[in-house]
């Protein structure tokens, strides 16, 4: 094994490494969101705004499934970069083959657990009655095809630890052409294809997904890359595997939480009827394209931390998170600025304006989480460093406080679902209490956009100072070579 195989990040210039590395992955994390951009656009317009209302109480389940996996991959990223950084080759080799042994023993069980449960779910989030149906029908089928989105997002969790991130952009641009050629064949019946409707839009998904993961499969096996897809060398390490998941764990309850949080905000939008879930769900297709330069910045800094931290250089970390800072500011800032400037046009590309009330619902939504990008962008560059020096039990309790402490409670308290709660108590105590403190905070559907901004300055502000406080330091691999030494701060 050689190192032939990806980039070296211990050297060269810090912010062209972050463009480098960020800009296919920018590109790569939109053509993945492009599968479901396109499919609400398509819905919006075709089937109507209850579909695009379907596809939206049927997201956080499908999300949180994407969470579960992601925690692994996530690990995967982290040792490959550092083991890759401290030119330790067959020890990339053996994560590789021991990540995908795990991800076709999760991804089995989770396929088949979410399908039994999809109904369930969509029950306990209070989903209306008038797109219950045909939620069910879609997430099914989106479910059915998470395998495959589990081993593509692996297969880029990889390349990426080792600074390759064009190559598993040639197959999401194949995967995204091809379910946007798909989508009005099978939504509207077009030729010899049948009128599917929603479901229409959740094949076209299934077939992208497949089609691109098989030419990824094909090629990867003819380059004899390290990240070929080999099942005779899918062996589970006992170390390793202990590993993925001490450093996955806590990912997986992060992004769990995160899940299920978004979730629990899905069933208090529900509660204001399919206008507002369907706005909801319009409004949260921009915010996935709002946190695209962030996310993608992220994960650059990430692999960057990891790999200079296994070359034993933490003196560069400094340079990476400014760089970072200043990268995922400028662009978030210009994308703010249009979600509050246009909301109206935004929200009419995905078939908008039928309904007046979820129009406006959609609008007020941008104007007020729109402004609050900036935020979210930030922290996720700090929890890039965090992660890549492997503290991901840090990033976890960060997402748990953000939601469970601060987003969640207030969003029951400022939609005004807890005076509701206690002034119909038989209790005069609560019935006190809600006349006393909670009478005063029934926004509606403008609280809950609130709260979410709140819990953005939350998790950007402790995310900031445990950066700044340099605890994130202590290495979590061990390497053969000299400990890592602890980079000094201004």
């Amino acid at each position: 094994m050689n190192g032939k195989f990806g980039k070296d990040l211990t050297v060269g210039s810090i912010p062209q490494h972050l463009l480098t590395f960020s800009i296919p992955m920018l590109v790569g994390n939109l053509l993945q969101t492009g599968y479901s951009i396109i499919n609400t656009i398509w819905v919006g317009n075709q089937v109507g705004e209850d579909a695009v209302g379907a596809t939206a109480v049927s997201f956080p389940i499908v999300f949180i499934m994407i969470a579960l996996a992601s925690g692994i991959t996530l690990a995967t990223t982290i040792l490959v970069s550092q083991h890759y950084g401290a030119k330790e080759y067959n020890m990339v080799e053996r994560v590789v083959n021991n990540s995908f042994a795990l991800a076709l023993i999760i991804g089995i069980i989770l396929t088949i657990a979410g399908i039994l449960s999809s109904d369930f779910l969509l029950r306990l989030m209070n989903t209306p009655p008038s797109i219950f149906v045909m939620a069910s029908s879609y997430l099914k089928i989106s479910l059915a095809g998470f395998i495959l989105m589990y081993f593509s997002f692996l297969i880029t969790s990889i390349l990426r630890g080792i600074g390759d991130t064009l190559t598993p952009l040639f197959f999401m641009f194949i995967g995204i052409v091809i379910n946007a050629v798909l989508d009005p064949f099978l939504i509207m019946g077009i030729g010899p294809f049948p009128k599917l409707g929603l479901n229409g839009a959740a094949y076209a998904s299934l077939i992208a997904q497949a089609v691109a993961f098989i030419l990824a499969w094909f090629y990867l096996n003819k380059q004899n890359h390290f990240v070929a897809i080999n099942p005779k060398k899918f062996i589970l390490d006992k170390q390793i595997t202990l590993l993925l998941f001490k450093i996955g764990f806590p990912s997986i309850i992060q992004q769990s939480l995160v899940s299920i949080g978004n979730a629990f905000i899905t069933t208090f939008v529900n509660a204001f009827g399919a206008a507002a879930i369907a706005a909801f769900g319009a409004a949260g297709r921009v915010d996935s394209i709002a946190f695209m330069p962030a996310m993608s910045l992220s994960m650059a800094v990430s692999a960057l931390t990891g790999q200079n931290l296994g070359a034993q250089k933490p003196e560069r970390v400094k340079e990476i998170f400014k760089w970072g800072i200043v990268m995922t500011s400028v662009i978030t800032i210009i994308i703010s600025v249009i979600a509050v400037s246009f909301p109206h046009l935004i929200l009419s590309m995905f078939g908008f304006g039928q309904t007046e009330s979820g129009f406006q619902i959609g609008v007020g939504y941008l104007r007020i989480v729109g402004a609050s990008y900036i935020l979210f962008a930030i922290m996720f560059i700090s929890n890039g460093i965090i992660n890549g020096a492997g503290h991901t039990m840090t990033t976890m309790m960060f997402s748990l406080l953000s939601l469970w402490i601060v987003r969640v409670p207030f969003a029951w308290i400022l939609s005004g679902m807890a005076f509701d709660k206690f002034s119909n108590s038989s209790n005069r105590f609560f019935q006190s209490l809600s006349t006393r403190i909670f009478s005063h905070f029934r926004y509606g559907l403008t609280g809950i956009w609130i709260s979410i901004v709140i819990s953005f300055t939350v998790v950007m502000t402790i995310s900031l100072m445990y950066y700044f406080s340099g605890r994130w330091k202590k290495a979590v691999v061990k390497f053969k070579g000299t400990p890592v030494p602890e980079p000094e701060f201004e």
